[in-house]
């Protein structure tokens, strides 16, 4: 399936309950205590006829799944929940390519971000609240994702691998991967206002507001529009 066709499908559930297809479309969230995680992908993926693919980050050729949660805050805004894993980084890799011929740019221009609500743990209810992509045409965010690339890219040029911190770049970070503090591997990830800016994302007076969803499942107080 095309990346187009795929954005098509996916926005036709945007305001659909994931755990009631998940019921549908026979996908396990949970087994005994242990949480599927990769679930809601499961579900998307189901819906669009391909096969359940384990990956984090399932690749179908010309697209490639990404799913993120959102939260909602005590006053009923809704927000980003955490930071989204775009790619992980090669120091040679990265050392020797420029921005635009980069795998962080390849990524983004296949992502397909699929935004869910995430209620609780128990996951008994959570729904697909936006389909998005990056937009390359706002120059704006797509410069300072260039410059948070260069910044990594000279950092590993003139200090090392090693001296990459999460507390680089305004839009794209390159943070630890992996579990455990001593793990050594990096990857690129797009920090919450970028996944805001990818959502649609309004940001205004400290908070993120959530624009133009379907309200044929939400309840109401539940988005402020």
């Amino acid at each position: 399936m095309e990346r187009n066709d795929a954005i098509r499908r996916l926005k036709e559930l945007e305001g659909r309950d994931l755990v009631s297809l998940a019921r549908k479309y026979n996908v396990t969230i949970w087994k005994g205590d242990k949480k599927n995680k990769g679930w809601a992908g499961h579900v998307l993926e189901r819906f669009l006829g391909l096969p359940i693919n384990s990956a984090q980050s399932p690749n179908f050729g010309s697209w490639e799944l990404k799913i993120v949660p959102l939260k909602r805050l005590a006053n009923g805004t809704i927000t980003v929940k955490e930071t989204m894993a775009i790619t992980m980084i090669d120091p040679y890799n990265v050392a020797n390519t420029p921005f635009e011929k980069s795998h962080l740019l390849a990524k983004l221009q296949k992502a397909v971000v699929c935004a869910r609500l995430f209620k609780s743990q128990e996951e008994e209810q959570s729904l697909l609240l936006r389909v998005a992509t990056f937009d390359l045409n706002d120059r704006v965010i797509y410069e300072q994702v260039r410059r948070d690339y260069e910044e990594t890219r000279n950092c590993i040029l003139t200090r090392g691998f090693e001296h990459l911190t999460g507390a680089m770049g305004v839009l794209v970070q390159p943070r630890t991967k992996g579990a455990g503090h001593g793990s050594t591997s990096r990857a690129f990830y797009a920090r919450t206002q970028f996944v805001a800016k990818i959502l649609g994302m309004e940001k205004g007076n400290k908070v993120l507001h959530l624009t133009a969803i379907p309200l044929r499942s939400i309840a109401a107080g539940e988005l402020v529009r």
